[in-house]
């Protein structure tokens, strides 16, 4: 059955206007718009859109009613051959358009101008643009903007203006149309670049932000320094890759009979989270056009028995003022199966990251961030895993995120403008992601050796224990313990651990004295160290935010490479992306001389700077309580409950303090929570009471962490067994909890989580969280009366024994 032209077409596959769309693009190629329009019903034919034969029958339909239309009643007799011919054609032409914009994509329809452009003998070398970029076939773009690129300086000048317009068409058709990115973007990438890019791209459409992003660091970091800081161009790289570009999401989606979850956004959370499921599952079955197969098979030829990453390139992704960290997913393929079980592999992984674009997580943080009505375009990032074979398993030495600005600091000396680092052995998973009982190391480029933990005790305890990698004997990814993964004859040994002596940890100089029997401890030290390592991340994080002209975020692999007398490191680019920073910092000074009745907690270190006033809900989950929770099921609904209070108090203003790790994915060191249940909040304060002499780490660095900087939501951590950090245990204690009046529902779980309405509590009380980040690193929690139109009723509080009348 054909495919008809729809009068009412309501899901557009490119444009609210493909037909005419395509009748525009043609205008341009009077004398080949005949071919152009053959080669494109070939296409319609060949892919079964709709049959020759349906298509002539239609054409006469419609020449008929045509002539009824202009008044002509005898068709053969009122009209001459010739005529009739010509007005068949006509409609023939505006039938083509139509099957074809409303069925296939506008870059195929590129490809069949190309090749008809191609066949044509010869073309200009004129330096003169005579034609109008915008709607020119990219081939024509190509070539006349390699023509400018290799003129002589002198000549180069005076058309720099028309090779300008043709990247921004180039940049704005093929990679991002984000201003801000192209106003970087159009002085980096030369012809070549875009043209590289092109080859590389597998069907229509961008290829997305996240793809942009890694290009456009790496180009910046190939450009000559011009303020006498370090040359780094040969020690920086990108991994090999290819691009699935964002049409093809729309020819999966049309194939499968997908459209119709396109209006989840629209959905309550709820049926959104209810439903996602059955929407990757539906995806898991779908299949995707032949073509793009045939494409994905050659670079799986071509990557050979490589690991492979497939990663999400949404074009809203790693965009300017909007990360998406940790929104859409990404998938490793370990590549060591037949060649079919690797492209199965392969197709269920993009399957998955098309899914990714539906889940509720990604949806919350648009309607968040008023970008629900943009249509969510996913491309994908398709690398070869950069690492190297040790034994059974393949991994990177170093991986982690890096940032050119540091928002914490750990000692007076950091110096926040030098950048900061979280690193890992293995694979960067373990950087960017919460997770159990495990520790990156955190390094501030301006005192590298300079650790937030003094003791050797605590640097044991903060230290990663399990590593990331792919399992080439099992085909799979794995996290495996350090223990049963770290060998004397691992070659970078040395430079990512030191040797347990029990009351102190030793730096490893020399592997020669080492026995099976010596424990380690991954504190890379050696690392931290070698001043070309720290120059190096340090060059590259400051010379990407002069090149952003804003601060950044990197995600990347760094390679020890062997020499004499010393090493050398190649800093592999995966990610980069505009840093998300809290607008208009101001300086925040805490006040003194408060009574001590109305202070509920104080805080010193990593402290964020700002501050959230007049809060009148404290939603806590009490620490001591939650470690008594007998099962996982209680802890995961405690997580739910919260998410409920969120939506319930919206219009509220209220903080949030619970047993730090929010949002763990280990239920023992924290609540399970993700943006959605926690995106109203204020202050999201992670208390750090020790657990077996063993607080919990802070968020900083972790996609958790951006969510919360982009959602102006501070996170403050309050660690009780740090000099300068207090909490009124007396004063949450014998608050009353108003979860049941909130919501009776969950009463149950009223001996765990606990709702302080201050303003009821106190008879007119709000409370003020200062936090100063900038000069003392201090921050305080405490009752100030309120500012705010508020009714109260009368509260007779004296049986609680507690002044709560402040």
């Amino acid at each position: 059955m054909p495919h008809p032209v729809p009068s009412n077409y309501s899901t557009p596959i490119r444009s609210i206007t493909p037909t005419i769309d395509i009748y525009i693009k043609l205008a341009q190629y009077p004398t080949l718009a005949h071919e152009i329009r053959v080669r494109m019903r070939d296409e319609l034919f060949q892919r079964g859109i709709i049959e020759e034969e349906v298509l002539n029958a239609e054409v006469k339909e419609k020449a008929l009613e045509s002539q009824r239309r202009e008044g002509l009643f005898d068709p053969f007799g009122q009209e001459q051959a010739h005529i009739w011919q010509k007005r068949k054609d006509r409609i023939r032409d505006f039938q083509t358009d139509a099957y074809f914009g409303n069925n296939l994509s506008i870059t195929l329809l590129d490809g069949i101008i190309e090749e008809v452009l191609n066949s044509q003998p010869g073309h200009s070398d004129s330096i003169e643009l005579n034609f109008n970029p915008e709607i020119a076939p990219w081939e024509m773009l190509f070539r006349q903007g390699e023509l400018y690129e290799n003129l002589p300086p002198d000549q180069l000048k005076k058309v720099k203006h028309h090779l300008l317009e043709i990247k921004v068409v180039l940049i704005k058709g093929m990679i991002s149309d984000q201003l801000r990115f192209i106003a970087v973007a159009k002085h980096v990438f030369s012809i070549d670049d875009l043209r590289r890019i092109y080859r590389r791209r597998i069907g229509g459409g961008k290829i997305g932000g996240k793809a942009a992003g890694m290009i456009l660091a790496w180009k910046i970091l190939q450009q000559k320094s011009t303020d006498g800081s370090p040359d780094i161009s040969e020690f920086v790289e990108i991994p090999d890759s290819y691009f699935l570009g964002s049409e093809v999401i729309y020819d999966f989606r049309l194939m499968n009979n997908l459209e119709r979850y396109m209006n989840q956004k629209y959905r309550p959370l709820d049926e959104i989270r209810e439903e996602h499921p059955k929407i990757e599952e539906d995806h898991l079955a779908g299949t995707f056009p032949p073509h793009i197969v045939q494409r994905l098979n050659d670079m799986l030829d071509e990557f050979g028995d490589d690991p492979i990453i497939v990663r999400s390139s949404s074009l809203l992704e790693d965009n300017f003022g909007y990360s998406f960290a940790g929104k859409y997913s990404s998938y490793f393929c370990p590549n060591q199966g037949t060649k079919e079980k690797n492209l199965k592999d392969l197709l269920d992984a993009i399957r998955r990251v098309y899914a990714s674009t539906i889940n509720p997580d990604a949806i919350l943080y648009r309607q968040h961030h008023g970008l629900i009505d943009y249509d969510e375009r996913m491309a994908v990032l398709l690398q070869r895993v950069r690492g190297k074979r040790y034994g059974r398993y393949f991994f990177p030495t170093i991986a982690g995120v890096g940032f050119s600005r540091n928002p914490f600091r750990w000692h007076p000396k950091i110096d926040r403008n030098a950048g900061f680092l979280r690193i890992v052995w293995g694979m960067g998973t373990r950087a960017v992601d919460r997770v159990s009982n495990d520790y990156p190391r955190m390094i501030s480029l301006s005192h590298p050796r300079l650790r937030p933990e003094s003791t050797p005790a605590a640097q044991r305890q903060y230290a990663q224990w399990f590593i990331d990698l792919v399992d080439l004997e099992k085909n799979k990814f794995n996290s495996l313990p350090i223990e049963e993964v770290l060998g004397l004859d691992y070659p970078g040994l040395r430079y990512i651990a030191s040797q347990d002596k029990g009351e102190y940890l030793q730096r490893i100089v020399s592997v020669g004295g080492l026995d099976e029997h010596d424990r380690f401890v991954l504190t890379f030290e050696a690392l931290v160290r070698d001043r070309k390592f720290v120059t190096l991340m340090r060059t590259a994080l400051a010379n990407l935010e002069k090149g952003y002209k804003t601060p950044v975020d990197i995600e990347f692999t760094v390679e020890v490479l062997p020499g004499r007398p010393y090493p050398e490191f190649k800093l592999h680019l995966l990610q980069c992306r505009p840093l998300s920073q809290r607008k208009n910092e101001e300086l925040v000074t805490l006040p003194t001389g408060v009574p001590e009745q109305r202070i509920l907690f104080t805080s010193r270190g990593l402290i964020p700077n700002g501050r959230a006033e007049q809060v009148r809900y404290i939603i806590f989950v009490n620490p001591e309580t939650y470690r008594e929770i007998p099962d996982n099921a209680t802890k995961l609904e405690l997580g739910r409950a919260i998410g409920r209070l969120n939506k319930l108090l919206e219009e509220e203003s209220f903080i949030l303090i619970g047993p730090g790790r929010w949002g763990s994915t280990n239920l023992e060191l924290g609540v399970r929570v993700t943006y959605a249940d926690i995106y109203n909040t204020k202050v999201l304060i992670e208390l750090g009471v020790a657990q077996d002499g063993k607080p919990p780490e802070l968020s900083y660095g972790t996609h958790f962490f951006q969510d919360l900087v982009e959602s102006g939501i501070f996170s403050l951590p309050i660690p009780l067994h740090e000099k300068g950090a207090s909490f009124n245990w007396r004063f949450f204690r014998l608050a009353p909890n108003s979860l049941a009046t909130l919501l009776p529902e969950d009463e149950g779980l009223s001996d765990y989580l606990q709702v302080i309405d201050l303003l009821q509590l106190t008879n007119g009380f709000r409370l003020n969280v200062l936090m100063d980040g900038t000069n003392n690193d201090e921050a305080i929690g405490h009752l100030v009366e309120s500012t705010q139109n508020d009714q109260i009723v009368a509260n007779d509080q004296s049986s609680l024994g507690y002044p709560f009348i402040v």
